[in-house]
């Protein structure tokens, strides 16, 4: 009889993972989980220090939410948004609604966070059609940013690995610009005056205004490592995007749903975009869900046209039972006040990861807010010394993650934009949980300084 990891390597197909990973014979077999941490099926305990994939928020183990499925399961499993709707997808997009910025108040479902972004691209789209503007249909992105992994997504996307096996199959109006980590403005210089804000404002230029449908960006960037924008950033893309008649869409699949204390990151940086992608916190991955919150007046700008349907869909957007654990995790989250959790943590839990940059001349850099960070990794901090191309590709290519293994954690090795690590707990982790995590990442650093003193 094969064992599981035995018959996962024989008929599983993985996700993003390299074949000496997955046919390792200590390929770890996750059985069960509560609250932050994991089990496998030899009763080893590992630390989830990326809520999953960013998207645990509350924690695992939570019988409110599967009770919720089951209950919804039971009496509708399932019913379209076709022509029709029903109660929880109806309750869901209600709550979202209420805690969206701004006049963003309509809701379209689907299944994740790439499709979240597909359906930003396509209703962008539909808009300009609806408007009179045929001509409009390219997009702005930034470099190293990641927007999903369908095609169309996998277009905005900008991490040169994941897209260059498609690269004949890609659509080609996207144009890519600098991020905020590369801006090279001298410190204080207005918002308005940053390279990385002008590149924006450029690039429409060197596009072609007219052309241009919709400038796409994360609040906190994800690919380049915790990327936290100056400030009066997103003020900036509000006014160019407005200047130019182009939409601005915040993509907070990683963002939203208290990662950064609130509902959603572009309320913590105070602005309000024409629409914003969602997917993973907004079950904490209970259920697969996504989708994108829409300012009312550019539904009704297509409802009000000749074409008159915003021209997309999928089987399985608003699925009932989704939505029901959709309603019940944000329930709970507002009335265990996660996201005042987070608020009142961040603050010690930058406090410890900060402490490891004196400790570790391996640390270049820790970078994020909320629960969402970074440790970006350089040969010596004190001198000035950065990776070698060898460093570099050895950490990036197992050691790092075999360290983090060794650990039993789930943080992420990471080598889009940087070589370093990526830190991001369920929402609901205590100062308990967030010192094991340090400590944990602490044995992590020394082992990685001993690696590169011996590794030049």
């Amino acid at each position: 009889m094969n064992t599981q990891r035995e018959q996962a390597q024989k008929n599983l197909v993985p996700h993003f993972t390299k074949g000496a990973a997955w046919r390792n014979e200590g390929l770890p077999i996750f059985d069960r989980a509560e609250g932050c941490y994991l089990w496998d099926t030899e009763g080893n305990r590992y630390l989830d220090g990326l809520a999953g994939l960013f998207c645990v928020n509350i924690g695992h183990g939570r019988p409110d939410l599967t009770a919720a499925a089951a209950k919804q399961m039971d009496k509708l499993a399932f019913a379209t948004n076709w022509g029709s709707a029903h109660p929880p997808a109806i309750e869901a997009a209600s709550m979202i609604a209420d805690f969206a910025p701004g006049d963003l108040s309509e809701v379209f479902f689907v299944n994740s966070g790439s499709e979240a972004v597909e359906s930003a691209i396509k209703f962008a789209r539909n808009y300009h059609l609806a408007n009179g503007d045929d001509g409009r249909y390219k997009v702005i992105a930034r470099n190293w940013a990641y927007h999903g992994t369908t095609l169309g997504a996998l277009s905005v996307t900008a991490i040169p690995k994941f897209r260059a096996p498609f690269l004949p199959n890609l659509w080609d109006g996207v144009h890519h610009v600098i991020n905020t980590n590369q801006c090279d403005s001298p410190e204080g210089t207005a918002a308005a005056d940053l390279s990385c804000v002008q590149a924006i404002e450029e690039a429409i230029l060197a596009e072609g205004a007219e052309t241009v449908s919709m400038v796409i960006a994360e609040p906190i960037q994800n690919g380049g490592g915790a990327l936290v924008p100056p400030d009066g950033y997103w003020q900036e893309l509000r006014r160019i995007c407005d200047k130019y008649g182009v939409l601005l869409v915040a993509d907070e699949v990683i963002c939203a749903f208290g990662r950064f204390g609130h509902w959603f990151a572009s309320d913590r940086l105070g602005v309000v975009p024409d629409m914003i992608t969602f997917a993973k916190g907004v079950t904490s991955a209970y259920q697969p869900l996504g989708g994108v919150v829409i300012r009312e007046e550019l539904i009704n700008t297509i409802y009000d046209s000749a074409q008159a349907i915003y021209m997309h869909g999928s089987t399985f957007g608003g699925h009932p039972v989704a939505t029901a654990v959709a309603v019940a995790n944000m329930s709970a989250m507002r009335d265990e006040k996660i996201f005042e959790h987070v608020l009142a943590n961040e603050d010690m839990f930058n406090d410890k990861l900060q402490g490891l940059v004196g400790q570790h001349p391996c640390v270049k850099e820790v970078r994020g807010a909320g629960y969402f960070y970074a440790i970006e990794l350089c040969t010596n901090r004190h001198n000035g010394q950065e990776l070698s191309e060898t460093q570099a590709a050895g950490l990036q290519g197992g050691i790092l993650g075999g360290l983090v293994r060794q650990e039993r954690m789930t943080i992420r090795p990471d080598d889009r934009g940087y070589t370093g690590l990526t830190i991001s707990p369920p929402l609901i982790a205590d100062q308990t949980v967030i010192d094991d995590l340090v400590e944990r990442t602490d044995r992590v650093l020394t082992q990685t300084t001993a690696w590169l003193s011996k590794n030049a």
